[in-house]
């Protein structure tokens, strides 16, 4: 009653001893692949988290450093800027990690709660009263009026560029793991699951515990096996392409280090454009929102809590080495993998599972 294992000569196999071999057959697979993939799984997470790493780590010097100009140039406005900073780069963090959101969305989110600020701390320094409503109206101005002028469309511009290229690599390499966790789970067909039974284990029937298959044998039957995998190869490869032109971008023109630690500057020059228009803003604002309260003299600024300095320029310069090392290293990795999926075949078939350096091997049928 054998359906697999067939053969003129006697056999000491059962037809549940056949299904047995199916059943390790499929485990054995899902395991040669899972090893196979290993390596290839641990390089793409490994540097998953190495540039994560570094892109906190410029994040935080950006943040830092950005934080610093309030402190050092804009005392009376520091302690309040802290929070719309710090709600900044968390929204340029988690669109770099791939959240529904955008650059412009950010950095005008920005400038909205900036604007009451350097309206009521620079360019009205007597204002005492900054109701909610008040600030909301300001918030709300800051749209029609564009006291920023073309300093806040620019860092639009210049961070819209860079994290583009950061945000993509980011959900790249996740789909990466993706792909790669999907085929170690590809199911096996029930043709399948038999050749690889036939080939492996029907000599076990016959008391032939110690042949293995032929070369050509186990590659007819793997690529047989594995074909809805092998048919990935195209895609594999034009994938490995579009990480090399993300990779490239993030180092070229779209500079991801340039662009965060330029966030500072522009910050600088939007605040001295508002300043420099203060009157024409002021009287734009008084027909708007109304005249706020006001008090003689200027607002003391104590009780400003003293942003920590960042540690020079060289956390800058080591993070920025940092990333574009791993970013090397990582595509040089990539490029080798570029045949992973049209040689999987090849490689389930080396090593101890087929007879190489004898004479005789087993061909499905019979020894030859």
């Amino acid at each position: 009653d054998l359906q697999i294992c067939q053969h003129r000569a006697p056999t000491c196999c059962t037809k549940k001893m056949e299904e047995s071999y199916q059943a390790a057959v499929r485990r054995e697979r899902t395991q040669s692949i899972q090893a196979l993939n290993f390596e290839l799984k641990y390089m793409i997470v490994g540097h998953i988290t190495a540039f994560q790493e570094a892109f906190e780590s410029l994040l935080r010097f950006a943040e830092n450093r950005t934080s610093s100009l309030f402190e050092t140039a804009y005392r009376p406005m520091a302690k309040e800027a802290a929070e719309p900073v710090k709600e900044l780069f968390t929204d340029i963090s988690l669109y770099i990690l791939g959240a529904e959101t955008t650059v412009e969305s950010a950095v005008l989110r920005f400038f909205d709660s900036l604007f009451p600020l350097v309206y009521s701390r620079l360019i009205n320094p007597g204002i005492t009263d900054l109701s909610e409503d008040y600030t909301e109206c300001l918030r709300l101005t800051r749209q029609d009026i564009n006291p920023f002028g073309r300093y806040s469309k620019n860092m639009v511009t210049e961070l819209s560029k860079s994290l583009w290229a950061s945000r993509m690599l980011s959900q790249a390499l996740s789909l990466g793991i993706e792909v790669i966790n999907t085929t170690e789970h590809a199911a096996l067909t029930k043709e399948c699951s038999k050749a690889l039974v036939k080939m492996q284990y029907c000599p076990h029937c016959q008391g032939l515990t110690l042949i293995r298959p032929c070369v050509g044998y186990c590659l007819n039957v793997m690529r047989g096996c594995l074909a809805s995998v092998s048919e990935l190869d195209a895609q594999w490869r034009e994938y490995i392409s579009t990480l090399e032109y993300l990779t490239n971008e993030m180092a070229a023109s779209h500079d991801l280090e340039i662009a965060l630690t330029g966030i500072r500057n522009s910050i600088n020059e939007a605040i001295l454009h508002a300043q420099l228009n203060g009157p024409q803003l002021s009287t734009t604002v008084d027909k708007v929102c109304g005249q706020p309260k006001q008090q003689e003299g200027n607002l003391s600024s104590d009780n400003i809590m003293p942003v920590k300095e960042a540690t020079e320029i060289q956390t800058f310069v080591m993070a920025h080495a940092s990333l574009n090392n791993k970013r090397r290293e990582f595509i040089n990795y990539m490029k080798r993998s570029r045949t992973f999926y049209a040689s999987i075949a090849e490689r389930l078939c080396d090593g101890d599972l087929v007879m190489r350096d004898s004479s005789t091997c087993w061909n499905g049928e019979d020894v030859v």
